[in-house]
């Protein structure tokens, strides 16, 4: 939690008008908090108005809702539709970039309360950037401190979801909290309780969010330094010889570079629970001949392997329509579901599943042979691109839809046959052979040839896509090696790569790659 000078706050501006802005997102609930507001005003003497302009993309976009009140008296007051830079009292955000937001707009002034969830629910242009296109929330939380009179923050959207409301709730509770109205706490409850719609958990959450921003203790922003707790490794449970062969699969793991050990553990945890405990064994005999490079080199950073560590597992543990059945029948996705609609154990849920396999992954889950054969028949393909052109939506809550899934999840045993399966690990080798023979000559460009493995994701267009990246910033190999900056050019090239998803970034990081002089 973030605080910011003395409690309290603004009572109401000229003539004793209190204005408000609320910033959410569709369906973060912004439009109940406002309705909440207003019934709290008018139950407590108030006259009160009330806006909103949606936004237009998906979910509604990001919608402003702004009120203002003041006390009855004689006359009727005229009060204004939309918020003026710095003439709001208070803003109200249900995400942490709304906030930033509010404050570009300039509708958080040194006479706001500015009051803000933490958390991030990220836009689209975050969640469709190739690389990390996540935004940094430093700057606003920064930004948020100078501007305003009073800045008070927390995960609003955790402690609902603990407490199994929306955020609506978290956040009129902290709206009372803050003190920034003239209204008590009761005056808040008593509205939930007049709305008549999930009473109790949108009380529990309110109380939640109220005292979540009247802590005494803050609690440590976003990005800082103890604002997260690493989650405890899982209890391993299962027959005793597995237990054994997992012990030992540990014990290697610990074996490693000091600075590689936590990755290779997360990496052995994921290619074990994507495959079987032969399948961890492969994977840390890869990443061991990275470790002895390592050593022969004399760095004691450990670099080359941590970089193994990742990219190795990533690889082992790519997607396909054995790996994205597995994932939609585990009990641990229906609790996960379950959690985040609110819907109860007991309760019964409807799971409907798009999915648009392409006629090659279909081919890629066929024995090595056949599959082969088939992408290599236009007759035989033809008939595999006619069953499976449209896509299909499957309900897995019932039978029907979910056997087939839970079919396609236990062929997992006989994945190392599949044609996928052989492709993916030919591509792996050569990679991984490509890094081992730099490794002799150019420690650093090795570790860049091994990070380069995150431009490859997903399954279908995206995964080819990524593949097609790939293969393009190493085909600079051969223009970069013997040259003492090969590394860094060779980041830039990963870095242009994940820029934009058409690759017109990274055509033009490799044409200047192309006139680059000759290594001497």
């Amino acid at each position: 939690m973030n605080v910011h000078v003395e409690p309290g706050g603004a009572r109401g501006g000229a003539a004793g008008v209190i204005k408000l802005a609320i910033l959410a997102v569709g369906g973060q609930g912004g439009g109940v908090v406002t309705s909440w507001i207003v019934a709290l005003a008018e139950a407590n003497g108030y006259y009160v108005q009330s806006t909103s302009v949606p936004g237009v993309a998906q979910r509604t976009g990001a919608t402003i809702y702004y009120v203002e009140m003041v006390p009855e008296g004689e006359a009727t007051p005229i009060l204004s539709l939309m918020p003026a830079a710095g003439d709001v009292d208070i803003v109200l955000a249900a995400e942490l970039m709304e906030a930033g937001r509010a404050i570009q707009r300039g509708f958080v002034s040194a006479q706001t309360t500015l009051i803000a969830s933490s958390h991030r629910a990220y836009a689209v242009a975050e969640k469709a950037a190739p690389g990390t296109g996540i935004l940094d929330g430093a700057p606003i939380l920064e930004a948020a401190e100078a501007a305003s009179l009073r800045f008070l923050s927390a995960d609003l959207e955790r402690v609902a979801v603990a407490n199994g409301s929306v955020i609506s709730a978290s956040l009129f509770g902290a709206l009372a909290g803050s003190g920034a109205l003239p209204f008590a706490k009761e005056a808040f409850e008593a509205t939930i309780r007049a709305s008549g719609k999930g009473v109790g958990p949108s009380l529990a959450a309110f109380a939640a969010g109220f005292e979540a921003v009247t802590a005494s203790a803050p609690t440590p922003a976003m990005g800082e330094a103890g604002a997260t707790t690493p989650a405890e490794a899982p209890e391993v449970t299962g027959p005793a010889a597995l237990r054994s062969e997992w012990a030992a699969l540990c014990a290697r793991a610990d074996e490693l570079p000091s600075a590689a050990r936590t990755m290779a553990r997360r990496g052995l945890e994921k290619v074990v629970d994507y495959q079987d405990l032969l399948y961890g064994a492969e994977y840390l005999d890869r990443v061991e001949i990275f470790a002895a490079l390592d050593r022969a080199s004399g760095r004691t950073d450990g670099a080359l392997t941590e970089a193994a560590a990742k990219a190795i597992a990533n690889a082992m543990a790519y997607d396909d329509v054995i790996r994205v059945a597995d994932l939609k029948v585990r009990a641990s996705r229906d609790r996960r579901v379950r959690r985040e609609v609110g819907v109860g154990v007991g309760a019964l849920l409807n799971v409907t599943e798009y999915m648009h396999p392409r006629a090659e992954e279909i081919c890629a889950v066929m024995p090595a042979g056949i599959g082969t054969y088939v992408l290599g028949h236009r007759w035989a393909y033809g008939i595999v691109e006619r069953l499976f052109s449209n896509g299909r939506r499957v309900r897995t809550d019932r039978l029907r839809g979910f056997l087939p899934l839970y079919g396609l999840a236990a062929l997992r045993p006989m994945r190392r046959r599949l044609l996928r399966h052989r492709a993916e690990v030919a591509h792996m080798e050569a990679w991984l052979a490509t890094a081992q023979r730099v490794a002799a000559s150019d420690h650093d460009l090795a570790v860049e040839i091994l990070r380069c493995r995150r431009l490859v994701k997903g399954y279908s267009d995206t995964h080819a896509r990524g593949l097609s990246k790939f293969d393009r910033v190493l085909s600079a190999l051969p223009l970069l090696e013997g040259r003492a900056d090969a590394a860094a050019w060779l980041s830039r090239l990963r870095a242009a790569a994940l820029v934009d998803e058409a690759g017109e970034a990274l055509d033009g990081a490799l044409k200047t790659v192309a006139t680059l002089d000759a290594p001497t």
